[in-house]
């Protein structure tokens, strides 16, 4: 069982994260999903961008720093689009973070980090929110710090396209990227039990 903390997307906390917490759940994994807009949600991105200059963004990393306030250190950290965002801020608090999941974007890896992190990213092909300078750039961090990175990549779908509510849904596409995180959870899942194996001897 891995701990996760998924950050929602700039539309607000929907219907896509929700489900995609009951998927993990149904795994067998621990899901905490924060509302960072206090409620608010919006159908497209321009709506959703007022609704953060509205919330401001100090805000919304203070309202996840509180959700995280009762989960353990070593909890993967996963965001969707503006989420990714909100990983990137908290990461340098929480250095015993067991994995970084990106849905939908690439955010900045925050330097120093520790080594071994093992990273995730999931985007579109192309997708404005993870060009190629920017997914570069995270692989660089990632060769400089001796982190784990994965790189998933899928041409010719919308940017939100895991999201059945939105004109960017591919169903082969999504269906892969979960499959993909939920091997990335059993992963760090098992990383833990040999830990705790570990250090019971």
């Amino acid at each position: 069982m891995a701990r996760v903390v998924l950050f929602h997307s700039v539309l607000g906390l929907r219907a896509v994260e929700l489900n995609a917490a009951e998927r993990l759940r149904r795994a067998g994994h621990e899901v905490v999903v924060p509302d960072l807009f206090g409620g608010g949600t919006a159908s497209t991105l321009e709506g959703g961008f007022r609704l953060l200059e509205q919330v401001g963004w100090a805000v919304v990393v203070e309202r996840a720093r509180r959700a995280l306030a009762g989960v353990p250190g070593e909890a993967v950290l996963a965001g969707m689009s503006m989420g990714t965002g909100v990983v990137s801020a908290l990461l340098p608090e929480r250095p015993a973070t067991g994995g970084v999941l990106f849905l939908h974007a690439a955010a900045d890896l925050p330097e120093p980090v520790r080594s071994g992190l093992r990273v995730q990213l999931h985007a579109a092909d192309p997708d404005e929110f993870a060009p190629a300078e920017r997914v570069a750039a995270l692989r660089e961090v990632v060769r400089r710090s001796g982190l784990e990175l994965e790189v998933f990549r899928y041409p010719g779908v919308g940017h939100f396209y895991t999201d059945p509510e939105l004109p960017d849904h591919d169903v082969a596409a999504a269906e892969l990227t979960w499959r993909r995180v939920l091997d990335f959870l059993e992963q760090d899942a098992g990383r833990a039990r040999s830990k705790a194996g570990c250090e019971e001897r």
